[in-house]
């Protein structure tokens, strides 16, 4: 070792004790807040994650960052900071759809960290269901794909569920091919969810033309059934799903990044039975109907641009049997805005809104993607 690269070492062993004690001493800080929250009957008294709290640090640390580390990988570090410090005061329970290895327990480890218990759900409304009963803090629930588009179980729960949303994540979907077998010219069979085969389309037509295609109900049970498969027959199958399934399920990775679109991205939903407090930078998701009548959806956006409310997103659905106010054949139009419900102007146009309306429900205000 050189005299040089030794000094190098030397200094970054300094500073990594340096990092260690400000670390600790920021989580004994947080267990004190912790303590102080209960002591004085606040009233966010209860609530350990404040994901409006959490958006604003991490804003304010990508402003101060000047490099080399990108804003992601600061938010990164810091965000698994936040969850370790956070589960001094309380382990939280995140529930999500399963089993482990899906791409919702990524939105899941992406928002809350490694310092969370999780609970597996079956399905999407298992999901609102164990929230609701108080049987996890927190659900994950993916809400839409930018080359799928909605997701219409979760948009119709929202409508009826007593649960907020209370944060966004934003998952760039990367998709791998995982199998037993490490020669990739003898798959011929390939599982994987419905979606997911869908945005690998063009890649299995070029690369494994000849392969059977079978839909399953996720892409990690695809690479569990994968781990299980005895292949006596001499049948060579593969999964789609995500690096970390590969982990999970001890399978090879034959193939990276096979999805058609490179920038294929899910956004998931955050629930809780709790508001969010204005961050500064959030957006508000509400679920209206009205009439079958001529001009009724400009009637609808008039309050938005009379307040200068931007919105992000217009969508559709026919109205579920047992909706209050809306009747057979009407649509739900479920936008989101930017702002939060107490900011003036969305809350004048919430006003107007609700008056021009046969059915207003807002379905959460919450801080927009940080990462």
């Amino acid at each position: 070792m050189t005299k040089q690269l030794k000094q190098y070492r030397d200094k970054i062993d300094a500073i990594d004790e340096q990092v260690l004690e400000l670390v600790n001493e920021r989580a004994k800080l947080a267990r004190q807040i912790g303590h102080v929250k209960q002591a004085g009957n606040l009233k966010e008294d209860g609530v350990v994650f404040r994901p409006e709290r959490e958006a604003q640090i991490l804003r304010r640390l990508q402003e101060l960052n000047r490099g080399p580390l990108e804003d992601e990988a600061v938010s990164h570090i810091f965000r698994s900071v936040m969850s370790n410090c956070r589960a001094l005061e309380k382990e939280l329970s995140i529930a999500f759809l399963g089993p482990l290895g899906t791409y919702s327990e990524e939105a899941a480890l992406k928002q809350f960290g490694q310092g969370r218990q999780a609970v597996v759900c079956s399905t999407i409304n298992e999901v609102f269901r164990t929230v609701e009963a108080n049987q996890a803090d927190y659900g994950v629930v993916p809400v839409e794909n930018s080359t799928e588009g909605a997701i219409g179980l979760t948009l119709d729960l929202l409508v009826t569920s007593p649960l907020k949303i209370c944060g966004e994540i934003t998952l760039p979907v990367h998709h791998c091919l995982l199998s037993k077998q490490t020669d990739i010219s003898k798959i011929s069979h390939v599982f994987s969810h419905n979606q997911s085969l869908s945005q690998c389309h063009e890649w299995l037509n070029k690369m494994l033309p000849k392969a059977q295609r079978e839909a399953v109900s996720s892409n990690a049970f695809a690479a569990q059934m994968i781990h299980d498969l005895v292949t006596a027959d001499g049948t060579f199958a593969a999964a789609i799903a995500s690096k970390r399934a590969a982990d999970l399920f001890d399978l090879n990775v034959l193939a990276e990044n096979i999805e058609d679109d490179p920038k294929n991205t899910t956004r998931f939903l955050v629930l809780a039975l709790h508001d969010v407090s204005p961050s500064g930078q959030d957006k508000t998701s509400l679920a209206v109907a009205t009439k079958n009548i001529p001009g009724a959806v400009l009637s609808l956006l008039e309050p938005l641009a009379k307040y200068q409310v931007s919105m992000t997103k217009l969508e559709s659905r026919p109205a579920k049997f047992g909706c209050s106010g809306v009747g057979m054949w009407e649509y739900i139009f479920f936008i989101d805005v930017e702002g939060h419900h107490q900011d003036a102007g969305v809350a004048s146009a919430l006003l107007e809104l609700e008056k021009k309306s046969s059915f207003l429900k807002v379905l959460g205000s919450y801080p927009a993607a940080v990462i």
